[in-house]
């Protein structure tokens, strides 16, 4: 049986992606070790869950560094404590830098609520609303150091419930939560992607995973 991943989620806010993380790990869903949570918001919920689930808190203020490669320099001190392997991005609203894409090249994965190239950036809901888009999604992807430019991993397609930003946000969670789970265990176990319900879900990245 090839080994168990170790994984630290980078989260700012409530945590729900991270939840569903964790929850997949422990049943057996994931094949994945989840070691850390790391976020820059100390009173962040995520906090609370990954402190319910003993998952390791590494929580630092970017304003208490003199740089960004500073700050990313002492979360990369933890992370190496830990054995961290791959980073998992959920809801982490900074721009990873130089020193951490250098230490976990190819091995740092993000999702974004639209189907990119399609609303890069914050508010990609409000952004699709806005344009009068019918249809929007979520996309898993590998981080560079562009904003939401990284090699897609999969997608899937979700309708937009016209002039209602909360039900569309409903909608595109709902499909965050199974998505990324099943792209992420695709990517650790290279077995195929199926995604099981409508909308259109591809896998397109190489996997790195050791045996």
């Amino acid at each position: 049986m090839k080994r168990k991943p170790k994984v630290a989620v980078f989260a700012s806010g409530s945590g729900s992606n991270f939840q569903v993380i964790v929850d997949a790990a422990h049943s057996g869903e994931l094949h994945a070790e989840i070691v850390a949570i790391v976020t820059d918001k100390p009173l962040a919920l995520v906090v609370e869950r990954a402190t319910k689930a003993g998952v390791s808190v590494v929580a630092l203020q970017p304003k208490e560094f003199p740089s960004k490669a500073d700050y990313e320099a002492a979360i990369l001190t933890e992370l190496t404590n830990l054995e961290v392997e791959w980073l998992v991005l959920a809801g982490y609203m900074r721009l990873i830098g130089n020193t951490l894409l250098s230490a976990f090249a190819n091995r740092i994965v993000n999702i974004h609520p639209s189907l990119l190239p399609a609303f890069p950036g914050k508010d990609a809901i409000g952004q699709a609303l806005a344009y009068g888009v019918k249809v929007t999604g979520v996309t898993v992807h590998y981080v560079d150091a562009g904003m939401d430019t990284g090699s897609i991993i999969s997608q899937q397609a979700v309708e937009v419930v016209d002039g209602d930003l909360e039900k569309t946000e409903q909608r595109i969670h709902a499909v965050e939560h199974e998505l990324y789970t099943k792209t992420l265990q695709q990517l650790w176990s290279r077995g195929p992607l199926d995604v099981g319900h409508e909308g259109v879900a591809k896998f397109l990245g190489p996997a790195f995973c050791d045996e």
